[in-house]
């Protein structure tokens, strides 16, 4: 399992030295001995290696990684380029379309996001094939409410999206009077059309960072062309 090395290890060590997490090692390690596990172990903790703590401008909170082959790579919500872009992130563009005008990518890569301090962190970090939620309430939601904690003490201008009732349960740890909290129904086929669609997370972000003298995120996701 892949360790922080960047200035998240500072607020998050503790935490790394309590009996809880020595258990989800534990029971996670076993699981890759013993199942099929995604994210590969080495791509668990990308949402913090990409985002480093001292950029984060967007929090993006989603549930737990994808469970089938070749999708999670440690960033909610994104696949890696040569994926098929899963059905979430199709309304996700297409409300990105919507609100800022950009065009709709043929890839589901969201490292371009990642790299300008958007943090795409799942409160659940691992998962196992074809299972949903199938690692939730083994220890890794106390260790994302850890760094969710760091995030609302960070004494800067901040957006954090929470989509969906599993986002939405976090409010309640948000707050800092310096912080936006942007929320609307989920993306899900399932609930995009009872309000995700039109709540125009995006522009509504990058107008706050502006407002608070913050460069804004370029949201558009370029195309990576079609491979023969």
């Amino acid at each position: 399992m892949a360790a922080i090395s960047n200035d998240w290890l500072g607020p998050l060590s503790g935490e790394f030295r309590k009996p809880y997490y020595r258990k989800l090692y534990d029971t996670v390690m076993n699981e890759y001995r013993t199942r099929e596990i995604y994210p590969a172990p080495d791509d668990i903790f990308n949402a913090f290696s990409f985002t480093p703590l001292a950029n984060v401008k967007v929090v993006i909170l989603g549930q737990d990684p994808y469970h089938e082959p070749g999708q999670a790579h440690g960033l909610c919500f994104s696949v890696k380029p040569d994926v098929a872009i899963p059905p979430s992130l199709v309304n996700i563009y297409q409300e990105l379309h919507e609100d800022c005008g950009c065009y709709i990518p043929d890839n589901g890569y969201l490292k371009k996001w990642a790299d300008q301090g958007v943090m795409l962190l799942n409160t659940v970090l691992t998962v196992r094939a074809h299972a949903a939620n199938s690692h939730k309430n083994i220890g890794w939601e106390e260790f994302t409410d850890a760094a969710i904690r760091v995030l609302n003490g960070q004494d800067r201008p901040m957006v954090f999206i929470l989509w969906g009732k599993p986002a939405q349960m976090k409010k309640s740890m948000l707050n800092n009077p310096k912080h936006l909290i942007i929320e609307s129904p989920h993306p899900s086929p399932l609930s995009a059309y009872r309000g995700f669609f039109g709540s125009r997370p995006f522009s509504r972000a990058n107008r706050y960072l502006t407002e608070n003298g913050l460069t804004p995120i370029d949201w558009q996701i370029e195309n990576v062309g079609v491979k023969e």
